[in-house]
């Protein structure tokens, strides 16, 4: 009987072990390796009337979407770590603003933003997908850039 109990609770302490020194960002969520090819399609983004409705509350979700949209190839090559590949079937961060998703998830539009930020800065989506993989995107304050659009409208 001691012996078990000693089993039961060495293998309890290894799984606690693995939970918490486990990373939940070891596995990146889906993207594409390389920008649609040539002549391929993407699914729009939402845009114009579409913005509107009860997913659209806030500016910041209206000027993700905006700068989405200057950006589709890029998004299609991030990944979304709000997981929405596993409870969504998303292939990339470019899914989330084809619907309403990207109103909707504060991760998707902070990495939407990011990633619209990034590229006007000349970075690749190599580089951007690597500051994504890090976190970098959780810095973007969305209630600001919202206030900035409204000003320049």
């Amino acid at each position: 009987m001691r012996r078990l109990l000693l089993t039961v609770t060495l293998a309890l302490v290894t799984v606690a072990g693995y939970a918490q020194w486990s990373n939940p960002f070891d596995t990146i969520p889906a993207y594409h390796d390389a920008a649609p090819a040539k002549g391929e399609a993407l699914p729009p983004i939402l845009s114009g009337k579409q913005l509107t409705g009860p997913s659209f509350h806030y500016p910041w979700q209206v000027e993700v979407y905006h700068e989405a949209a200057r950006i589709p190839k890029v998004l299609y090559q991030l990944p979304c770590y709000c997981r929405c590949d596993r409870a969504l079937g998303h292939t990339s961060l470019h899914s989330c603003f084809s619907g309403t998703h990207g109103a909707e998830c504060t991760t998707c539009a902070k990495e939407g933003a990011y990633a619209y930020k990034m590229t006007k800065l000349g970075k690749t989506p190599d580089e951007i997908r690597h500051g994504i993989e890090h976190g970098d995107y959780q810095q973007i304050d969305l209630d600001s850039l919202g206030s900035k659009a409204q000003a320049s409208r």
